[in-house]
């Protein structure tokens, strides 16, 4: 009962931040923009630390600064040169401090934050050049949490064949088909709403919003076990415990990671929302 209260609190507060960031959003998109570099940023040191890599600094500090930069950058002309950069000063430093860490954790620590920080840079992209915003920033959210909420509903009621057992041992295939139908369900029900309710002036794609749907549950699911093969295989539970009930930022994040690229591009060839 505790757990579950610490869950629903950490919920609400979290809801209301995305709430207060929506609102200021509307008025400065850029403010979104610092968020999700923040987030990102934050991120990255959580994806260290559960290598064993933050208290490298000469790795660490590179690569949390650069996913601090990407999201608020992205649309101007700047990114591939912080991105060669990036790599230059990565590789200059495992020159100079090869002794103190392998290859291969040097890999770890770029890849890991080249996943995050372009994840997270496409929902910044979408926050910052889609209209309305508030629909995107809603859909962007809920899929993938009523993915996994669809998932843990129906996976506990019916699930009996595994998913992935070596990874994620409660995940089934039930579940899988249940994330489903809940992000298809979403998807629909958020195209209704802000198409009679909330933003009339804009014509909504109900076609692409249930390929959306579908796509984004199946995409969700790889990435919340990629993550979760990341922790086992350094032997954590969670990235971090800021979320009381809920893990770490990257524990919450790891679906959007991989959705909101994918988001983009579908939004690219069949565009949500247009103006009426």
């Amino acid at each position: 009962m505790k757990s579950l209260k610490a869950r629903l609190l950490t919920a609400v507060v979290g809801i209301s931040i995305i709430l207060v960031l929506l609102f200021l959003g509307e008025i400065q998109p850029l403010i979104i923009a610092f968020a999700i570099a923040a987030v990102t940023a934050f991120m990255t040191g959580e994806y260290l630390h559960a290598n064993n890599l933050l208290k490298k600094y000469f790795i660490s500090v590179p690569c949390i600064l650069f996913a601090a930069i990407i999201p608020i950058i992205l649309t101007t002309g700047f990114v591939y040169p912080v991105i060669a950069a990036f790599m230059i000063v990565g590789f200059v430093m495992l020159i100079y401090n090869h002794k103190q860490v392998n290859y291969l954790n040097f890999t770890y620590a770029m890849l890991g934050t080249l996943l995050i920080t372009f994840g997270m840079s496409a929902l910044s992209q979408l926050c910052l050049t889609c209209k309305p915003l508030s629909f995107y920033f809603a859909t962007i959210f809920s899929l993938p949490w009523m993915a996994d909420a669809g998932g843990f509903f129906i996976g506990a009621s019916f699930g009996k064949h595994k998913l992935c057992p070596n990874v994620s041992p409660k995940k089934t295939v039930e579940g899988a088909i249940g994330g489903v139908l809940f992000c298809v369900l979403t998807a629909v029900v958020l195209g209704f709403l802000f198409a009679f309710v909330i933003a009339p002036d804009y014509k909504f794609n109900f076609a692409a919003l249930i390929i959306l749907g579908i796509v984004d549950a199946v995409v969700s699911i790889i990435g919340d076990l990629s993550f979760s093969l990341i922790k086992r295989s350094v032997g954590i539970k969670d990235y971090s415990s800021i979320f009381p009930g809920h893990g770490g930022m990257l524990d919450r994040f790891d679906s959007i990671i991989f959705t909101a690229p994918v988001m983009l591009a579908v939004n690219h060839f069949l565009p949500f929302a247009t103006v009426v």
